[in-house]
């Protein structure tokens, strides 16, 4: 909890607040223009808000200190007894001292969610949801323009297709990757467009709309020709065969409307007679198509290099993907100072009233990104429709154990970091509310934040209340600022019904976060005994009884058709062959929706919401009893002893993969980072990947499995492998040359020996100081 702190002398003075300048500048110029609320007002509601709440807060987090100690002293009376914690004989024993500490609160029946104005792409259409680090403008704009993805792009630039030896030699000029900065590298190649992989990927698409969009007869492989035609007063879609025949969709409503030239095959005969030869005037045009709520564009060019090689003359499928992204502030940012979240705050607004713009340059050419447009076209009827050109944008603020001094009170105490963030994603927002802006987020005229880190219902109805007086500072409509309930803390899981009952009038999505939900399932059973390894750890009978109890609370607390339930991200974003097959999990255990990490990413696993019908799932699930509490209490532990090697592997994975993580966190400011591991394969990490290594070594180093010695050994040993791997970032700064000089190299050695008494294992303060510390040495060499 933040102490008694000494303003500098050139913080500006307003409404009893001492504020830094990075951040009064951005107020006043970014988040205050265009609301109708003058900065001092702003200023004014801070103050208030934290006048009123900090201490409600401030006990929140008393009361997790307090459990945690109650916890500890469980499972040490337990060992000391000769018990095992993992027993199950133990199960009822635990419950009930949980229950009787608080930690297990009542069961009040049953709740179904009241929320209201919340946008369909969150309430009712199943899809993906792609998560962005904040600070970094162009990341941002990429994520939001994915609600529109190319497939082709997708499945040519990645392992989806396999590359052959004839591939690799084959050239030409065609595709060219669609966000390629941001959505990871294509196979190989020697000469730029390859024919063979072009044609694979056409293979590939024309099987995905056999499956999904299935012709009255023939095959898409098959189709010559395609062009709208009025029966009566509706369009419907006619295609030509190969053979000269015409068919049509054998579900004529999934053709909502089309865009372009796309003519008859001629205009002197029937179609039933006409040739099957290519037309003479090349078709250029777009089709629409809808599908559980989603829409496919077949995009057709003849004079485009892939429409040629198309029979069809369809050179791309445009595939509405991430029909939300969530912009992070949290888990995936490196941001410990005013100038780091004057940046962040920028971005928001931007891109909140379609003002964000990223300058680039590409191949030797200057570029500018921006918002996507909304897309026209004309439906079936013939009638102008606009389709959304961008993903509802969410906005994840900080936890409530997160102060900042970049605000401070008249009596030296920094203010609560998610004040601040919820005062400013709302600012925000209020010209999209009030249709002013250049662009519009919400339809429905909502604002969408994401609370992390949330432990049990009263730390949700805090996070209510923190919202509801921020609505009457703003004049807004009461439940304007709708939550999404990151059941990510072990508290939360097991009193899941009860939090969203502290927020059924505005909870919009309930989320796995499954990486922090096992930092936290470690630290929480610190004392119970050594822990399994990472690998293992989904095997274990807790996280399946996590995952399910989820949906099943969802479900039963009536989300369907009013809000969302989310699964994790997928962390291996080069990996796109194995997400396409394991991802569809996902939406198959009741989720409708799940993280990606780039665009690429969302193209692919919209895929997955075509081939499930998610809510006849979601109705499937709801009849199966519902995942016992126990099972969810149960602790991880290792049940056999592990081998010398099995504990070395372990220990030299998680500190290769902490200190590749760290090193770009604290001397680059990269909060999110591709680490390759030891097999050099790029994972994703951030904060939550860090929370589990470090508290897994951290219990390991208590209960003896490993000595402090041995983790200081091999962290010098895996900074060397991390200093190799970052060799070719001219930015990068070694540590293995001085590791007792090295702030990253320190950090996350500290991260490991202090974890334990870490509060819930989180990296956070450590990772602040040394990212501090670091901007403050390169300053001084300035």
């Amino acid at each position: 909890m933040a102490g008694v702190i000494a303003a500098p002398e050139w913080y500006a003075s307003v409404s009893g607040l001492k504020i830094h300048p990075a951040l009064l500048k951005v107020v006043e110029e970014t988040v205050c223009p265009g609301t109708g609320f003058s900065p001092s007002y702003f200023w004014a509601c801070l103050a208030r808000l934290t006048a009123e709440l900090r201490p409600e807060l401030e006990a929140c987090l008393v009361r997790r200190d307090e459990l945690q100690a109650k916890i500890d002293g469980f499972y040490e009376r337990c060992r000391a007894s000769g018990g095992d914690p993992a027993a199950p004989e133990m199960r009822q024993q635990c419950k009930a001292f949980l229950r009787e500490i608080g930690y297990l609160e009542e069961d009040r029946g049953p709740v179904s969610v009241a929320t209201q104005f919340v946008d369909v792409e969150i309430a009712s259409v199943p899809a993906p949801q792609l998560v962005v680090p904040s600070d970094n403008a162009r990341y941002v704009l990429n994520a939001v323009n994915a609600r529109w993805c190319s497939l082709f792009d997708a499945l040519y630039g990645f392992d989806v297709i396999p590359s052959t030896s004839v591939q690799l030699g084959a050239g030409g000029v065609g595709f060219v990757l669609q966000g390629s900065d941001a959505t990871g590298p294509a196979p190989p190649s020697t000469g730029g467009y390859n024919p063979l992989r072009g044609e694979a990927v056409i293979e590939f698409a024309n099987g995905l709309l056999d499956e999904i969009a299935p012709l009255a007869f023939g095959k898409w492989s098959q189709v010559t020709r395609l062009w709208p035609k009025f029966v009566g007063q509706r369009q419907q879609l006619e295609l030509q065969l190969q053979s000269g025949d015409t068919t049509s969709l054998r579900i004529p409503s999934l053709f909502v409307g089309s865009v372009g030239s796309l003519g008859p095959p001629n205009a002197t005969s029937s179609v039933a007679a006409a040739p099957a030869k290519l037309p003479a005037l090349p078709d250029t045009g777009r089709i629409f198509l809808k599908h559980n709520g989603l829409h496919m564009v077949l995009e057709i060019d003849r004079d485009d290099p892939i429409g040629r090689a198309a029979l069809s003359g369809i050179k791309d499928i445009t595939v509405e993907a991430a029909l939300t992204a969530i912009l992070d502030m949290e888990d995936s940012v490196s941001a410990v100072d005013a100038e780091d979240k004057a940046r962040i705050y920028s971005n928001i607004c931007g891109v909140m009233r379609g003002t964000l713009e990223a300058p680039f340059v590409k191949d030797g050419k200057s570029f500018v990104r921006r918002p996507n447009q909304d897309i026209w076209f004309r439906d079936e009827k013939g009638d102008a429709k606009s389709l959304p050109g961008r993903s509802v944008a969410l906005v994840r603020n900080v936890g409530h154990h997160m102060f900042t001094d970049m605000v401070v009170t008249a009596d030296g105490r920094m203010v609560p970091e998610g004040f601040v963030d919820c005062l400013v994603t709302t600012a925000a927002a209020l010209q999209d509310l009030r249709s002013t802006g250049s662009i519009v987020n919400s339809r429905v005229g909502s604002v969408y934040i994401v609370k992390p880190k949330m432990h049990g219902p009263r730390e949700v109805a805090l996070t209510s209340s923190i919202f509801g007086r921020t609505e009457e500072f703003f004049g807004l409509r009461r439940n304007t600022i709708k939550m999404g309930i990151m059941d990510e803390e072990r508290r939360t899981s097991a009193n899941l019904r009860e939090c969203i009952r502290a927020a059924s009038e505005r909870v919009f999505f309930i989320n796995t976060g499954f990486l922090d939900r096992t930092g936290d399932e470690i630290h929480t059973c610190m004392l119970a005994g050594p822990v399994v390894r990472k690998a293992d750890m989904k095997k274990e009978a807790w996280i399946k009884a996590y995952e399910d109890a989820n949906v099943d609370v969802g479900l039963h607390s009536g989300f369907q058709g009013k809000a969302q339930i989310g699964k994790g991200m997928w962390a291996k974003p080069d990996s796109m062959k194995a997400m396409l097959e394991a991802k569809i999990a996902e939406p198959m255990a009741g989720a409708s929706t799940a993280w990606v990490p780039s665009p690429a990413a969302a193209a692919l696993h919209s895929l997955h919401y075509h081939r499930v019908d998610v809510p006849t799932r979601q109705m499937q699930l709801a009849m199966r009893p519902p995942a016992k509490v126990e099972k969810l209490l149960e602790p991880p532990l290792l049940q056999a002893t592990l081998d010398a090697k099995a504990i070395d592997e372990e220990l030299r994975e998680s500190a290769q993969s902490i200190l590749g993580y760290v090193v770009r966190w604290v001397d680059l400011g990269v909060g999110c980072s591709k680490v390759p591991d030891l097999s050099n394969v790029g994972l994703m990490e951030d904060r939550a990947t860090l929370r589990i290594s470090s508290q897994l070594l951290a219990n390991w180093l208590h209960h003896g499995l490993v000595s402090e010695q041995e983790i200081r050994d091999t962290f010098k040993e895996m900074a060397k492998v991390v200093d190799q791997q970052n060799a070719r970032d001219k930015a990068y700064r070694p540590m293995s040359t001085n590791p007792d000089g090295s702030i990253a190299f320190q950090a996350a050695l500290r991260l490991v020996l202090n974890g334990k008494t870490a509060p819930n294992g989180y990296t956070e303060f450590t990772l602040h100081e040394a990212r501090r510390r670091a901007k403050a040495a390169v300053s001084a060499r300035l």
